[in-house]
């Protein structure tokens, strides 16, 4: 049987006078891709902030790997074993093949050969002294991802990794995250609009409306035989609340 690798329990998550995120049970297996589907505004950005172990909660409780979060936040040793890949990610002004190695760098590992391998991987190799400030968009995600990878987390959180992306361009990612995930059991929660992708890359499903899970199902169930009304409606481009 596949371990619960986060365990959510009656969590909220206030902003202002209304809650943002209400989760009243949920588990994330160790090794599989969950994927978080929803409009904009739902609370897909917010719930993996949750689950980076940075993000303090107002009540319910956050477990990771048998380990109840204090608050929701998480140990530094825990942090570790965790990365979160944003949608707008924030880069060292420095050149791109420097922002790969500067967490190897942290950590006193050998860097050279994770880095080339990394570059050719994502196909950054000829950009590899070009400024990150200086990318485009899709390039600057790239190197994020990379930035990511090349510190083997135990936990890879993705929000919207591709959608600055071309069509080549997020092929090559879902290769590579799932080959990644193949290799290391690594255990992959996705954010994504595209419900294309969604079905190319998900194991299971967690549909969220209005900040709430409205249904966490497998990827046929969810787009074949969906429990609820509203991912039915979801799945079909109908418009949902």
């Amino acid at each position: 049987m596949t371990m619960a690798l986060y365990r959510l329990e009656g969590l909220r998550l206030a902003r202002g006078t209304e809650f943002e995120l209400t989760v009243d049970e949920m588990t994330v297996s160790s090794g599989e891709t969950l994927c978080l589907a929803g409009p904009t505004g739902s609370g897909k950005t917010t719930l993996l902030r949750v689950l980076s172990g940075l993000q303090p909660i107002e009540s319910g409780r956050v477990q990771f790997d048998g380990r109840i979060w204090c608050h929701g936040m998480a140990s530094l040793a825990e942090i570790r074993t965790i990365a979160l890949v944003p949608q707008r990610p924030i880069l060292l002004s420095r050149s791109v093949r420097a922002n790969l190695e500067y967490g190897l760098l942290l950590r006193r590992a050998a860097s050279d050969e994770r880095v080339d391998a990394m570059l050719t991987c994502l196909g950054l190799t000829k950009l590899a002294k070009q400024a990150a400030n200086t990318l485009s968009g899709g390039q600057m995600q790239l190197v994020a991802l990379g930035r990511a990878l090349i510190l083997a987390p135990r936990v890879l959180l993705l929000d919207e990794p591709t959608a600055n992306l071309d069509p080549q361009c997020v092929a090559l990612v879902e290769q590579v995250l799932n080959e990644y995930r193949r290799s290391r059991n690594t255990t992959l929660i996705w954010a994504t609009h595209n419900l294309f992708q969604t079905r190319r890359v998900a194991d299971r499903v967690a549909l969220l409306l209005g900040g709430q899970i409205v249904e966490v199902a497998s990827c046929e169930e969810f787009f074949d035989r969906p429990r609820d009304y509203r991912t039915a409606d979801f799945v079909n481009g109908r418009m949902v609340y």
